[in-house]
């Protein structure tokens, strides 16, 4: 192996000889937040049943490291190893089989998954307490197709030709947080109002129940949301909904009438205006009595970037979308741009798939119900270590650049006495960074109880 050094190629032999040296230093980050905010605790306590023998690993813990896991990038439970041999950072970590005997103990124990999911909650609501409770709920809804490679129990076709899975989340836009999932079998329907309802009501379980009964809740979803079944829940349960529309013959039609002064200018989350995108309510002009009481139809029209591929419902050449929302603010454009702001759940997904969501590594239905758990739980670590410790870009970077920057830094861990230190290389862009981080967890309050 050859490097280059002071401009000069210089030869390198490679050993396995060194002491106290450590990679994924900035992965004890993510532990250590868990303990923060209570999430270990809370964990311990719920699953406290599950330990058999006094010197047993505490169950949750080992649900800790799983999510540290993932959020580390580990893929399925064997990749725990990487955790677990670096017990000066981490700890004592269960083996692969005893992390294994976990899942499926909580997988086949009534109740143990909703405890899992009740100390999700009660850890979510102390980061809120330390970094502050959003003034709005928007509650993100949309399914996504995973594909199983083997065949697993429920796996089976979806609508695009592929085998496995088909996953419905939540997230809350205001915090990137993920609040709630529903593991489905992949010929699940896109709107399927149960699965909605379903996967909200564990949605609203992880808000604090003071949050939930003063703040203003929307429900975002693409067209599969607008069901009856899912608008009716919505307004039953007092929240708004903001849902896609099916471009209809009679919404076709009533696009056609509208004049030319009756668009107005779309509008960016900062209040400008779009360049490219017109707006107009047209709730007058198509029957929507079928749909709760106040109910709002609003359209969109923009020309399709170049190249794009025109479907039979575009004319002269726009693009159109409709939303149907019971919202009352009197700008349309305030409306519809709430509304496209729906694709941040694209992003969410796309992390979660690179933390563990792109694999169900289990044969076992119930199993990868738990697994769909852990990955939420990686995912809020990520979410809730980025708004209490980090700063600029890394407070918003993908898991991935994350993981290259922070988590995956090597250091060396020097001990001295009763004192320990991990040194990071002082060349290294974002050593500052982590330093500053770790610092900044000692300053936050510990979580109660």
């Amino acid at each position: 192996m050859r490097v280059m050094r002071d401009g000069r190629s210089v030869t390198v032999e490679v050993t396995a000889d060194g002491a106290g040296l450590v990679s994924h230093a900035g992965s004890a980050l993510l532990g250590q937040v868990a303990d923060k905010v209570g999430l270990t605790r809370a964990l311990s306590l719920r699953l406290a049943g599950l330990k058999a023998r006094r010197r047993g690993h505490d169950p949750g813990r080992v649900v800790r490291d799983l999510a540290v896991m993932l959020a580390d990038g580990g893929e399925c439970v064997s990749d725990l190893g990487a955790v677990r041999e670096q017990d000066a950072l981490f700890g004592k970590v269960a083996s692969d089989s005893t992390a294994f005997r976990m899942v499926e103990k909580i997988a086949l124990t009534p109740g143990l998954l909703d405890a899992v999911r009740g100390a999700h909650a009660r850890a979510r609501e102390r980061f809120w307490e330390l970094d502050g409770a959003p003034e709005r709920l928007t509650l993100d809804v949309d399914a996504t197709l995973i594909t199983a490679h083997s065949e697993k129990e429920k796996a089976a076709g979806n609508y695009k030709g592929g085998y496995g899975f088909h996953p419905l989340q939540v997230y809350l836009d205001e915090t990137r947080e993920a609040m709630g999932g529903l593991l489905r079998p992949g010929n699940a329907g896109s709107n399927t109002a149960d699965d909605h309802v379903a996967v909200l009501d564990r949605a609203l379980e992880q808000i604090p129940v003071g949050y939930v009964e003063s703040l203003e809740i929307l429900v975002r979803s693409d067209s599969a949301g607008a069901t009856h079944g899912l608008v009716d829940y919505c307004r039953e349960a007092s929240m708004r909904f903001s849902v896609g529309y099916e471009l209809t013959e009679r919404v076709c039609a009533a696009i056609v009438k509208i004049p030319a002064d009756g668009w107005v200018r779309a509008l960016d989350p900062d209040g400008s205006e779009r360049s490219n995108g017109e707006v107009c309510e047209i709730t007058d002009e198509v029957d929507l009595s079928a749909w709760p009481e106040r109910s709002r139809l609003i359209v969109r029209r923009e020309r399709p970037h170049p190249g794009a591929q025109l479907s039979f419902t575009d004319q002269d050449g726009y693009r159109f979308q409709a939303i149907l929302t019971d919202q009352h603010d009197a700008q349309i454009g305030v409306l519809e741009c709430r509304h496209r702001q729906h694709a941040h759940v694209e992003d969410r997904i796309r992390d979660d798939k690179d933390t563990g969501l792109s694999k169900f590594p289990f044969k076992a239905f119930a199993l990868n119900e738990v697994w769909l758990e852990i990955v939420m739980l990686a995912h809020d670590l990520i979410v809730w270590t980025q708004a209490l410790v980090l700063d600029g870009e890394l407070a918003k970077a993908e898991p991935k650049r994350l993981r290259y920057r922070l988590l995956h830094v090597a250091a060396r861990l020097a001990f001295s006495g009763r004192r320990a230190r991990l040194h990071l290389q002082d060349t290294w862009p974002w050593a500052a960074d982590l330093v500053a981080a770790f610092a900044k967890l000692k300053t936050l309050a510990a979580a109660s109880g």
